[in-house]
């Protein structure tokens, strides 16, 4: 009985005993099977020496396995692999040949018949459970707001022809997706009068969403009513609070002496004032909420500034793959322990690297608010602890964004990359009504 290490230097014609003397011809040659163990080199426990652990001596092996090429794990499984295809490859000749020779113990198995690869069910990919990234017209984008809402036309956008599915929170919108009843969500980060949309930076990091894209949108506001209401009739303004801010100036340059009131979004707003026949209330919101909750334009433009644009960021179960072949951009939040000094640090990361950062933006740690400085001279300091969100000018697949990143994060107690994702490199034209 042969007996193979990883190691051994036998090879598998040797284990293929031939019949003698040659049959005559017109006959198949005849092989008889040599029983042989394959006996691994790879050892969990180097204590664990028994009698069945010998060379191809006979000698019992040693437990120095320097110099063997199966001292390691993998070596030993890359052995086993070379080996099982020179038994393949034995039993395809033994075919081709037509020859009724046999091995008739592998491993184990008693037959080396085994399934055609082509017969094997194919294993689910993520791919089959949803839709293509790129085909907006297969794609169902959630979006906060109602229809005619300016989240509406940014999911269009980002995906045409796509099945835009209204959400009455953001909270909702993130869960849609993560819930498989939406492929993509599309939610406002920041507006260029209004500032940052906290709300949707705090759900980035509860939920495991992905950034894997943006879009900028300008925004166009109107002052809408019910047909026939003037402006000297309104006594209130309602809309979303960013909506709002961006059109305070504006309000009162038009002599309106109202008062201002949040609701949940711009288009909703609209729908609201339709729905209950208020004569007395207008909305801010767009020309196309007008045309869907039959309300006329009382004002067009109403926006303190022209170049009113609000950046939205689409959002996926998955990630999408970093590439350098155009501009990407990548979103991270951190947070530290030791104060402003290491913030320092951190950002001089990028600097070094050249890396452009794009936004910074700073939110308290909701799950630790407070952090205690003890001094003996002074005394007991309470400071808030923060966490910072990041975006950069850089793909995931730029080494240096992947050396910046592993910098930072010897500095940070966390780190977190929310997405790595192609710019919005479309035109801009803040005078154009989208």
């Amino acid at each position: 009985m042969h007996t193979i290490t990883s190691s051994s230097g036998l090879s598998l014609n040797s284990l293929i005993r031939k019949t003698s003397p040659p049959p005559p011809p017109g006959q198949t040659q005849q092989f008889v099977p040599v029983r042989f163990v394959i006996q691994c080199g790879y050892r969990f426990d180097s204590a664990n020496t028994n009698a069945s652990t010998m060379n191809t001596n006979g000698a019992p092996a040693s437990n120095n396995f320097a110099g063997y090429v199966g001292a390691s794990r993998a070596d030993w499984q890359s052995s086993c692999a070379i080996l099982a295809s020179k038994v393949v490859s034995q039993q395809q000749d033994t075919e081709k040949t037509g020859g009724t020779g046999e091995i008739t113990v592998v491993n184990g198995h008693k037959t080396l018949d085994l399934v055609p690869i082509d017969n094997l069910p194919k294993p689910l990919t993520i791919t089959d459970l949803s839709p293509a990234p790129l085909h907006g017209s297969q794609l169902r984008v959630a979006y906060q707001g109602v229809p005619g809402a300016y989240s509406e036309a940014a999911a269009g956008k980002a995906y045409p022809n796509c099945e835009a599915i209204p959400c009455d929170q953001f909270e909702v919108a993130f869960q849609a997706v993560e819930l498989w009843i939406a492929d993509r969500a599309v939610l406002p980060v920041e507006n260029s009068l209004g500032g940052s949309i906290h709300r949707n930076y705090d759900l980035l990091l509860r939920h495991r969403l992905h950034i894997v894209g943006e879009v900028q949108l300008p925004v166009h506001h109107c002052l809408l009513a019910l047909p026939g209401v003037r402006k000297e009739y309104l006594t209130r303004v309602i809309s979303h609070p960013q909506a709002l801010a961006q059109c305070e100036l504006t309000l009162t340059k038009l002599g309106l002496n109202v008062a201002r009131e949040a609701v949940d979004d711009t288009a909703g707003a609209a729908e609201y004032i339709a729905a209950n026949n208020l004569r007395d209330t207008a909305a801010i919101a767009s020309a196309r909420a007008a045309e869907l909750y039959g309300l006329q334009i009382l004002a067009e433009g109403i926006q303190d500034d022209s170049s009113n644009v609000t950046r939205f960021v689409m959002l996926a179960r998955e990630p999408i793959i970093p590439r350098t072949d155009r501009p990407f951009k990548t979103s991270i939040v951190f947070a530290h322990e030791e104060g402003t000094s290491v913030l320092f640090k951190v950002l001089s990361a990028f600097a070094f690297r050249n890396i452009s950062l794009t936004k910074i933006e700073s939110r308290p740690h909701r799950n630790r608010p407070i952090r205690l400085v003890d001094d003996a001279n002074v005394g007991t300091a309470k400071h808030f602890e923060y966490l910072f969100y990041v975006d950069f000018e850089a793909s995931m697949a730029d080494v240096r964004a992947q050396n910046a990143l592993a910098e930072v994060q010897e500095f940070t107690s966390f780190l977190r990359v929310l997405g790595s994702y192609p710019i919005d490199m479309t035109p801009w034209c803040p005078s154009r009504e989208e």
